[in-house]
């Protein structure tokens, strides 16, 4: 595939352009990619404050090099797209997200994990090179090896630092089919020891887990394989995570596996009983399953959840030690005691720079456990849910993803991120504020 250069500067130009006259005029912005964010949808959220920098035409392949195993895209590319196009030359990014709608600029920003993860870190571990506008216009290069600060500071920024408008990264083989298999557990000290094991044995791709109970745990493992004896489907009226309670095996086409999760975003559908029932499912899933769709209804009816709820679902990543594992399950399953719970080992290849060296220093592991609370009612009066996960995981040393409320003081902010490196970062790439800072675009809602 061809790198089109001129076009893809073109593109870059009007966002340059669009920055350096909000720079000009002192106002503030945030970045409008087009699309539907993977933000958590918040009643009076103003994390989009300020001026659009409308974004959305970058939405390209720039290039997939097969030889290479390497791929070149522009941030608005959905996943859903990008692991077709490479899955065409039998190779897909080292780490697909689990929703067809997440891009490859929001799987930099945040976090992106997968199945994957248990050997390759997030997306952003995969990249090699990233382009952005900055704060002032100007269009910038980087990688690990020549600007290891900024290239490293943007991972986790969320759209605080610039505009990403350029990724090339990692593809690894692949092959058309997953065949998976399920191992059950009811304790969630065997569960972590038999992800050791498989981690250690390297003899499957893909890793992860649902917990369906407290003493319900499975273990998910897959394999590419280049035939299949029959393939699943769970785009339509069956639904994925219910089968990993009742099968033991299964096979699903490589496109399946990969998005797996998406026809229910995850589970929350469970929040709508109807939408988890076949005939209706039947009848109207085209127009309310799958992320995208489910994703846009629910901002639309986010001034009706508003008045009805007291506080949003609970929807949030939550990385533990792997050594503070089984105290986390414990607790969770006491004091949250919300199934599924989707477990995912993370591999961090090396501490990034935006986390503080005592965090890192508490942390005290390599290999996390990324648990994933996906639409646990939050309506207590006397109790938030979200609040005491957040302290609890940085309690156990571990990290939360920015993607729902945050409770942190700014006290308690900083001493998870690292505020002198932040602050370097972005004196250099935002000195006049045009984007948000990172604790301020957080905490304002």
């Amino acid at each position: 595939m061809a790198f089109s250069t001129d076009r893809h500067r073109e593109k870059v130009e009007a966002v340059a352009a669009q920055v350096r006259a909000l720079a000009a005029r002192g106002e503030r912005a945030h970045v409008d990619k087009g699309g539907v964010h993977h933000f958590v949808p918040l009643p009076g959220d103003r994390r989009f404050r300020g001026r659009a920098v409308d974004a959305s035409a970058l939405n390209a392949i720039l290039e997939i090099d097969p030889a290479a195993r390497r791929c070149t895209a522009e941030p608005g590319v959905p996943f859903g797209v990008l692991a077709r196009a490479t899955l065409a030359h039998g190779l897909l990014p080292a780490v697909v997200p689990e929703l067809e709608g997440i891009t490859v600029g929001g799987a930099v920003a945040g976090c992106s994990v997968e199945s994957m993860s248990w050997r390759e870190g997030g997306f952003h571990d995969s990249c090699t090179e990233y382009e952005l506008v900055t704060g002032t216009g100007e269009v910038l290069t980087c990688t690990p090896q020549d600007d290891p600060l900024v290239f490293g500071m943007l991972h986790g920024s969320y759209g605080t630092l610039g505009v990403l408008t350029r990724a090339t990264f990692r593809l690894v083989p692949a092959a058309p089919c997953v065949r998976l298999e399920y191992r059950r557990y009811d304790d969630a000290a065997r569960f972590r020891e038999a992800v050791e094991e498989r981690i250690a044995a390297g003899d499957f791709d893909f890793i992860d887990g649902i917990a369906h109970g407290p003493d319900r745990l499975v273990l998910c493992l897959g394999r590419f394989v280049e035939r299949a004896p029959y393939t699943s489907d769970y785009r339509g009226t069956r639904i994925y995570h219910r089968s990993t309670a009742e099968r033991t095996e299964d096979y699903l086409t490589t496109i399946d596996y990969c998005f797996r999760y998406d026809t229910e975003c995850h589970w929350m559908t469970e929040t709508v009983p109807p939408l988890t029932w076949a005939p209706v499912r039947a009848v109207v899933g085209r127009w309310f399953l799958g992320s995208t769709n489910l994703i846009r209804w629910s901002k639309a009816l986010e001034p009706l959840l508003g008045l009805r709820r007291r506080r949003p679902e609970v929807v949030c990543d939550y990385f533990v030690p792997r050594r503070r594992w089984e105290e986390l399950f414990a607790w969770y399953a006491g004091a949250v005691d919300h199934w599924p719970l989707w477990i995912v080992p993370y591999r961090m290849p090396a501490p990034y720079p935006w986390l503080a060296d005592r965090h890192v220093a508490r942390m005290g592991d390599d290999l996390f456990f990324d648990c994933a609370v996906y639409g646990r009612r939050n309506d207590d009066p006397r109790c938030d849910v979200s609040e005491l996960l957040e302290r609890k995981i940085l309690e156990l040393g571990g990290i939360k993803t920015l993607i729902s409320r945050n409770h942190y003081t700014p006290e308690t902010f900083w001493d998870v991120y690292d505020r002198g490196r932040w602050e370097t970062a972005k004196a250099r790439l935002d000195p006049h504020g045009v984007f948000p800072g990172l604790y301020e675009k957080f905490h304002g809602a």
